[in-house]
């Protein structure tokens, strides 16, 4: 008996042995492959953010022609941004006029691929969808059946260059049922898709504090993702989607001066939003306040020995000049390179964009933009 308990011993430590081992191998494709993805752009409004997704939409938003462009302008990945609700109606077979939503998709990664870029496949649905997994156990079930039939259907593209991004910004505020929700969803794109890379993130909207109130899964194939808009002031000046008073505000110089803040100040009737804009140049947002406040998130990635990207960051152009945005871009872009993180700007055509389009017609890359991402094409 005491043989055989001595053998059972061995047994338990080879296998845990075993087990760390093939732990260690996954974190090393993990940062392997996070080498992919160094300078990313995001295809957003295409597959995501609309709730109606016809043929003759997608097939001219976002064409073949662009596709092209990103890569010879120098990147080397893409984020595409899906609905989750078309893909639901796809896999199970209710898409109406979407029908062929699957194959329109599967043409956009494919090509993609073909131009040599790597593809971050990214589930991005309309808020509601999220909001429901705050607190309904069967919206968090169906949404663990989507990825288990979507990581199954992308589970015949290359893992080099494929990459599962679980949720974008999740909207739940219990970051404990978030991790929760995370882990289910990882083992379900496990069962199908078994050697992708996931790219996971925080709860809430995958800031750099999102990111610092997670724990690492124990699937060590995964890359880390947060998302930077800050100061948001700044960033998100003239939208109308948050904040309330955000509509009022443009032209907000980065970096900014007391004198330059002024003027601008008068343009917030309400006092207490006009001194949240005034905290913007008291907190003094410049290029080292970006790279200490980026250097929080590269210290979790060193401390947890996870690699990290940030595949959200991005200057709304139409209220915001165009010099401070530039500046900003470059700063933000060169404190993630310095702390050696990938990143990727939102986006591509939209409000954020890099490049100026109709529909239909091709593209007009804004030149400066490019250079603030320190990108000279291929």
């Amino acid at each position: 008996m005491r043989i055989l308990a001595v053998s059972f011993a061995v047994l338990l430590s080879f296998g845990a042995a075993a087990s760390a081992q093939d732990h260690a191998a996954d974190v090393q494709t993990a940062f392997a492959r996070a080498q992919h993805l160094k300078r990313g752009i995001n295809a957003s409004e295409w597959f995501a953010q609309r709730g109606n997704y016809p043929a003759e939409f997608t097939n001219r938003y976002t064409d073949a022609g662009d596709i092209a462009l990103i890569s010879k302008l120098g990147f080397d990945y893409v984020r595409l941004s899906i609905d989750a609700a078309p893909l639901e109606a796809a896999f199970h077979g209710y898409g109406g006029q979407n029908n062929d939503f699957l194959p329109r998709l599967d043409k956009a990664v494919d090509t993609m691929l073909g131009d040599g870029l790597a593809v971050i496949i990214d589930v991005h649905p309309q808020d509601d969808y999220k909001q429901r997994m705050r607190s309904d156990n069967e919206a968090v079930e169906r949404f663990v059946m989507l990825w288990r039939s979507l990581a199954a259907h992308y589970a015949n593209r290359d893992p080099e260059r494929v990459f599962f991004e679980i949720l974008n910004e999740p909207e739940i505020y219990d970051s404990y049922r978030w991790d929760g929700i995370q882990a289910r969803v990882a083992a379900a794109i496990r069962q199908t898709a078994p050697h992708h890379t996931i790219v996971a993130t925080g709860p809430v909207w995958s800031a750099v504090s999102d990111l610092l109130a997670i724990e690492p899964l124990a699937d060590g194939n995964v890359i880390y993702n947060f998302h930077f808009y800050e100061p948001s002031e700044f960033a998100q000046q003239g939208a109308t989607w948050s904040v309330p008073y955000w509509r009022y505000t443009h032209d907000i110089p980065y970096p900014a001066t007391e004198s330059s803040m002024q003027e601008l100040l008068k343009e917030v009737p309400d006092p207490v939003d006009r001194f949240q804009l005034e905290r913007y140049w008291l907190d003094h947002w410049d290029a080292h306040r970006i790279q200490l406040t980026i250097d929080a998130a590269a210290e979790w990635g060193r401390s947890n020995h996870v690699p990290l990207i940030c595949n959200e960051f991005g200057s709304f152009r139409d209220h915001t000049d165009a010099q401070s945005r530039m500046n900003w871009l470059h700063d933000v872009r060169t404190a993630l390179e310095a702390d050696g993180i990938g990143w990727a700007m939102w986006d591509y055509r939209g409000g954020f964009g890099l490049v100026h389009k109709e529909d239909g017609q091709p593209a007009v890359v804004d030149d400066a933009v490019v250079k603030a991402l320190g990108l000279g094409g291929k």
